[in-house]
């Protein structure tokens, strides 16, 4: 197959940040992508409906002239949160999920939740209206290896609050593990999970072999080769639960190549023909379109796109940008480390 032709698809977990940054890095998206689930981990963090609205109203600002894209805004879930304020922002259409940072385990993660007991009042209420968890799945304690974050977190909060909370709609975001992808898959109508690009690209290997690549450091981390290839096989399945989440995260040069860098691929800009080419690989060109365009609209009950997107395979391999220049500095582009011959037409 030399081309493909799906719905416009959208982005379930993207990162756009603020102020110039956001501008900057927002044509990356809207380029190809119709909607994206807006992640709130500002500073200070999107907590309620009308924090989201002015954020909301900030994004469409940005937007570059004759651009067609919604940003579907999230609220930053603290032990804090109003569940008449979660109610109202969902019943206005302006919420289209709250999102759980366990405290601590990402960027701008400090506002998060230390313990669920405090924001069970908010799950009862999200349980009852049907509006979506959006889960950062790692634990936090010290004494779990950070590779093994993911699986004790299924075991030791997630699945306690599902069984505590069967009605709840939950997104399983960014997985990264064979275990993460088989709980998916079992859990039923009210589960979902997002898949990166860059997952399906990178080990950890890739982080860390002849030495340390700063720009594939994310969180969640990159797992073993068995849990790549375990995502490969999810992404490409076919099966409903399983969606496109970016989590294109934009981070400026100088916080990625620091003696601290910050988490975070940013992927926006190549995404789609990365995709092509991971899912010919797999022989799947064919299920692309569900994965990136039909599983989550249908998870989070919105139509899908009339639009289309035109890719088309070439000899010639596609010429990335290396960087974006923003007015906040340099984003580094992700680099697949092998050239992609599939090109986004139309």
């Amino acid at each position: 197959m030399q081309e493909i032709t799906l719905r416009r698809p959208d982005d379930w977990h993207l990162h756009l940040r603020d102020g110039a940054m956001l501008k900057g890095v927002l044509p990356e998206t809207s380029r190809h992508f119709a909607r994206a689930i807006i992640m709130p981990n500002l500073v200070p963090p999107v907590v309620t409906g009308e924090q989201a609205a002015a954020y909301r109203d900030r994004i469409l600002a940005a937007l570059p002239e004759g651009a067609a894209f919604e940003p579907l805004m999230t609220l930053y879930l603290t032990e804090g949160t109003d569940p008449a304020d979660v109610a109202a922002a969902a019943a206005s259409g302006l919420v289209k999920a709250v999102k759980l940072y366990p405290a601590g385990a990402t960027t701008n993660s400090q506002s998060g939740v230390r313990d669920l007991t405090g924001v069970m009042p908010v799950l009862e209420k999200m349980a009852e209206i049907g509006l979506p968890l959006c889960t950062h799945g790692e634990v936090t304690a010290a004494e779990v290896d950070i590779f093994d974050r993911e699986a004790v977190f299924i075991d030791t909060v997630l699945d306690p609050l599902r069984r505590r909370l069967p009605e709840l709609r939950v997104v399983m975001e960014h997985i990264t593990t064979r275990e993460g992808a088989d709980y998916a898959a079992a859990g039923g109508p009210n589960l979902g999970a997002t898949i990166t690009t860059h997952h399906l690209i990178i080990n950890r290997n890739h982080i860390l072999v002849g030495g340390i690549k700063p720009h594939y450091y994310c969180l969640p981390v990159a797992k073993r080769e068995k849990h790549r290839l375990a995502l490969r096989r999810a992404a490409v399945s076919g099966k409903g639960c399983y969606f496109l989440g970016t989590d294109s995260a934009p981070h400026v040069d100088a916080l990625k190549e620091h003696a601290c860098g910050c988490a975070g691929c940013f992927t926006a800009t190549n995404t789609m023909a990365l995709l092509a080419h991971v899912f010919e690989q797999e022989g799947a060109l064919d299920r692309l379109e569900a994965f990136a365009s039909l599983n989550g609209p249908a998870f989070y009950r919105l139509p899908v796109n009339e639009t289309r997107l035109r890719l088309v395979k070439r000899d010639q391999p596609h010429a990335f940008p290396d960087k974006i220049f923003t007015e906040a500095g340099p984003v580094t582009v992700f680099n697949p480390g092998f050239p992609v011959h599939w090109h986004v037409e139309s």
